[in-house]
């Protein structure tokens, strides 16, 4: 009976052994690191890389790159028929730091006839060309909005009374015709002006006159119909300029 004991401990020591080893693996478990991605994998969550954002449109390239001399731009038999015994036959050229762009000219006569007074006459052109650049725009969307802007301006001249606007068939890629009247030194002077877009160009032609000493101001049919043909001398001499 007393042999059996320690028999009878040894075998319940052992039997406890494999619950012991167990219990050792479940709390390995908890503490070790366990299964995880492979060191390569990215981490879960993780997003992908932003693309580069795509390039912005390139604008059209403009299709005039320069300009022709203001003063050269009315052709002189066109001068000589619109201004009669003009002063300066070549023009009288307006200031301009960059003519590649922008350039202007003007011409003015008085033509004495004795007793029946004077006629004045004075014709200036304005040429105005727009490049395409990638913040601005294409050149010819920017002469699109400056030729609105110089029609609207024309329009609202200062003193200005019987304005009357109208298109310019035949003009460039579009035209408006604005004829008005002004009172200055004490007579009236009418006005014909012309404002015309040729692709990155922009083209404005005036002219003007009026009567002294008793002669008759120019009709404003008369004015407009001088106009056009000058502003179709400059819009050919545009062309001209660029070939």
């Amino acid at each position: 009976m007393h042999r059996s004991a320690p028999r009878l401990t040894r075998i319940l020591a052992c039997a406890a052994v494999p619950v012991m080893l167990v219990a050792a693996g479940c709390s390995s478990d908890d503490s070790g690191p366990g299964p995880s991605a492979s060191p390569s994998s990215p981490a879960a969550g993780a997003s992908a890389a932003p693309s580069s954002p795509a390039p912005a449109p390139s604008v059209a390239p403009a299709k005039f790159a320069k300009l022709p001399d203001a003063c050269k731009a009315i052709t002189a038999k066109t001068v000589e028929a619109l201004v009669p015994d003009v002063k300066t036959k070549a023009g009288t050229p307006g200031k301009s730091t960059d003519v590649a762009s922008r350039g202007s000219c003007s011409w003015n006569g008085l033509e004495d006839k004795g007793v029946e007074g004077s006629n004045y006459r004075w014709l200036d052109v304005s040429l105005l060309r727009f490049d395409s650049e990638q913040a601005l725009g294409s050149g010819e969307k920017r002469a699109q909005d400056k030729y609105v802007a110089k029609v609207a301006e024309v329009k609202a001249t200062e003193g200005a009374i019987d304005v009357r606007t109208s298109s310019a068939p035949g003009v460039g890629n579009e035209a408006r015709a604005v004829s008005y009247s002004l009172k200055k030194t004490g007579e009236t002077f009418r006005y014909g002006v012309i404002v015309a877009r040729t692709e990155n160009a922009v083209i404005t032609v005036s002219y003007n006159g009026t009567g002294y000493a008793g002669a008759d101001a120019p009709s404003a049919g008369e004015l407009m119909e001088g106009t056009v043909k000058a502003v179709k001398d400059a819009v050919a001499a545009v062309a001209a300029a660029n070939k």
